[in-house]
């Protein structure tokens, strides 16, 4: 989220990673960051002048963010060829994206992004919240479901970071996802129709909490790094277990399709959208994730956004379009 200290709290990471054990590679998806604390690999930055993106298409900060994210994934390929190339002599590669939760719930280039690292390497989705908003209910609530959306929407190994426990300790969290009387009793003053909602949702995200891997984290102080590190490597093994066997299934399949001419006239620009799903298509029927369903209307409006714009003209975003190879160090 947007001020929870996500930029910081990679930082933090990245200097650590670097004192005990080897360089992570680092890449920065936040085009809008003035002034970045760590040293990245790949910036976004070299690539899209954010600025110039409000200016051109008359945006604002939200929308340019957005725009400039869905220009830079349509070049995620090369990235994913630099991190590859470096996949061996690192153990970490460190991802910092912009705080708009709309990037990942709604747009395209979070599809994309999420789904190239999932099909390549074990990944771990790190969501961060801030610790001290956090103490009302209500608060806490939301960003819970916000989480929620998240998990269930890329389905990959997922860690909730409570940062700023420098600040107020996170262990109320930790009993509100664990002790449903708890959370009842903190929103039991208020009697409007939000606490009723309240107590209804946390009863609705039981199952999430029973299986939600939530750490408490301080990015000035670095207080909670070995938690999070252990809560990392749980994450990858079931990475390793759960979920690399239906990517590397999905791909089989999609090389057999392509070998054998049975592709269709896909465009070879498509996200695949890896879903759990049951083989047999009418166990299927009625029950389609909607998300996904956004995913492949948001992949086709990219698309035809990214025509106009070639037609109006490729210089518009500053080398939106241009090759990121040059970023890598």
């Amino acid at each position: 989220m947007a001020g929870s200290g996500k930029t910081t709290f990679v930082q933090r990471l990245t200097t650590h990673l670097r004192t005990t054990a080897k360089d992570p590679y680092v890449i920065n998806l936040d085009p809008a960051v003035t002034q970045l604390p760590f040293t990245a690999n790949i910036d976004i930055q070299d690539t899209i002048n954010y600025k110039q993106v409000m200016k051109q298409y008359g945006l604002g900060p939200n929308g340019a963010i957005m725009t400039s994210l869905n220009l830079f994934s349509t070049k995620f390929d090369q990235v994913m060829s630099l991190v590859e190339k470096r996949s061996s002599e690192v153990d970490y590669v460190v991802c910092d994206t912009p705080g708009q939760i709309e990037v990942f719930t709604w747009s395209a280039s979070g599809s994309i992004i999420a789904e190239s690292f999932a099909s390549s390497l074990p990944t771990v989705v790190v969501y961060v919240m801030d610790t001290a908003r956090c103490t009302s209910p209500v608060t806490f609530m939301s960003n819970m479901l916000y989480a929620c959306s998240i998990l269930y929407k890329f389905k990959l190994p997922f860690i909730v970071v409570m940062n700023k426990t420098d600040i107020v300790d996170h262990q109320f969290a930790v009993e509100w996802t664990t002790d449903f009387e708890a959370f009842t009793a903190a929103i039991s003053e208020s009697k409007d129709y939000i606490s009723v909602l309240m107590s209804s949702m946390s009863l609705v995200l039981e199952e999430f909490y029973q299986h939600l891997k939530l750490v408490g984290f301080s990015s000035l102080t670095g207080a909670g790094m070995d938690e999070l590190l252990q809560a990392i490597g749980e994450a990858r093994e079931e990475y390793i277990k759960d979920f690399k066997p239906e990517y590397d299934e999905s791909i089989r399949k999609m090389k057999a399709k392509e070998r054998s001419g049975a592709a269709g006239g896909s465009n070879a620009g498509d996200a695949i959208i890896v879903t759990k799903g049951t083989e047999n298509v009418e166990d299927n029927y009625g029950n389609e994730d909607a998300d996904e369903v956004e995913s492949h209307e948001d992949v086709e409006s990219l698309r035809r956004y990214l025509d106009r714009t070639k037609l109006q003209g490729g210089d518009k975003c500053t080398s939106a379009a241009g090759d990121v190879a040059g970023s890598s160090s």
